[in-house]
């Protein structure tokens, strides 16, 4: 602890902002549809999250490099804050479309300057506690989070004032308790063509996580709510599928490290594709079937990105890594626009049950592909490939900085 203690208010800021953003992205969802917006409403405003998400990918380089990090956070925090504030009092699709896409724009920009600062902080003494400690901050924050809706109700301000009080809190403790000044990151410029030249299939892999977890994200409050669940069912099935992605995340990588990647993926794939049909043909309506069908689903699923992301390192040369971790998040915030708007059609139209089958589609064609492609590029051999497997978020391109990106200096600037 003596080592982490200096970075302890970054990470109670990561905790608040993944803490209030995991909230918002089930709330609205929720308060959508008690104010009558329709399913395919409700992605549209998912959708413009994820559209405003992407900007903030591409442009926090610039604006971290113009005003510094501080400046940058308190700038982003406010936006977000009031934007959050905004919403219950002009209740409108369009409205809320266009301040989720300013929230994207703020939350993408607000977690690459926290991870940035980490980074800039970290040692590779404390790196993998640092680590460690990080994902646990994500996961509780999130989980958590999830019950406040049950507890305060879907009804009135209260939750948007709590997300608006959330990103304001984020502010206290780099302002009062963390005096340092870290350097702005050089430019990072992503080059979309070359990722692909690099990995098509890892970046064909993020697309279909993309088309598939955002809509679990944006519209699987939609589902669970319309099979029936309670709001504290609807919270319950929410942390089922998060935590649920914990659980294989390592034992898959640690196979991937000593196997052809991509055979682990298919594992993982398939996992995906049964416990999809899993939950669209036999969980039915009944709540401890989806909640446990959604945990396995979860398991098989969430890794497929960190998974994607680290066969793409392989094949990536010295310097290449941060343009990988850059393009491959951009390449997912694609995924993550169209996939609510995609899901939530097929969910007005046609009912519940097509959901987990929408999302099935998506990976039994990223199977094929996989497939595909062991057959025309040969694998890299374990002994010749430049790191290990890293446990991603999908947060900023500097997490897989402060994760230790295989053939990266962690202390060296990120370049395009």
């Amino acid at each position: 602890m003596s080592q982490i203690r200096p970075l302890i208010p970054l990470l109670v800021t990561a905790g608040i902002l993944i803490g209030g953003n995991g909230l918002q992205g089930t709330y609205i969802a929720l308060r959508g549809s008690a104010e009558g917006f329709a399913p395919t409403t409700i992605g549209l405003i998912g959708a413009g999250y994820s559209i405003g998400f992407a900007i903030g990918c591409l442009t926090v380089t610039r604006i971290l490099r113009s005003i510094g990090h501080i400046r940058t956070f308190a700038a982003m925090a406010a936006i977000a804050a009031c934007c959050s504030i905004l919403m219950p009092l002009i209740v409108s699709p369009i409205f809320w479309a266009l301040m989720r896409f300013a929230i994207g724009i703020s939350v993408a920009t607000l977690f690459a300057v926290v991870e940035s600062w980490i980074n800039a902080k970290v040692t590779n003494a404390n790196r993998a506690r640092t680590l460690s400690v990080y994902r646990l901050v994500d996961l509780s924050s999130v989980t958590a989070a999830q019950y406040l809706i049950p507890t305060v109700g879907i009804e009135g301000p209260v939750i948007f004032s709590l997300i608006a009080i959330a990103m304001a809190l984020s502010l206290v403790p780099i302002s009062v308790f963390d005096k340092s000044s870290p350097s702005p990151p050089e430019a990072l410029n992503v080059n979309i063509l070359e990722v692909w030249r690099i990995s098509p299939l890892s970046v064909v892999g993020v697309v279909a996580v993309g088309l598939s977890m955002a809509a679990f994200r944006n519209i699987g409050p939609i589902y669970a709510q319309e099979i029936g669940m309670s709001v504290t069912g609807i919270a319950t099935f929410m942390s089922a599928g998060i935590i649920g992605g914990v659980v294989l995340q390592y034992p898959l990588g640690l196979y991937s490290d000593r196997f052809d990647r991509r055979k682990v993926i298919i594992w993982a794939t398939v996992g995906t594709i049964i416990t999809g049909a899993y939950l669209s043909f036999f969980a039915g309506t009944a709540e401890t079937a989806n909640i446990v069908g959604i945990f396995v689903y979860g398991a098989f699923a969430m890794p497929l990105y960190s998974l994607c992301s680290a066969h793409g390192n392989d094949h990536a040369k010295p310097g290449e890594h941060a343009l990988v971790s850059a393009g491959l998040l951009f390449f997912w915030s694609i995924g993550a626009t169209i996939g609510p708007l995609l899901a939530a059609l097929l969910l007005q139209f046609v009912g519940p049950s097509v959901f987990f089958i929408y999302t099935s589609f998506i990976f039994i064609g990223f199977l094929a592909y996989t497939m595909v492609r062991i057959r025309t590029r040969p694998a890299i051999p374990p002994e010749q490939r430049p790191g290990r497997f890293r446990a991603l978020l999908r947060t900023s391109a500097y997490f897989s900085r402060l994760a230790g990106a295989p053939g990266d200096d962690p202390k060296e600037p990120p370049r395009g």
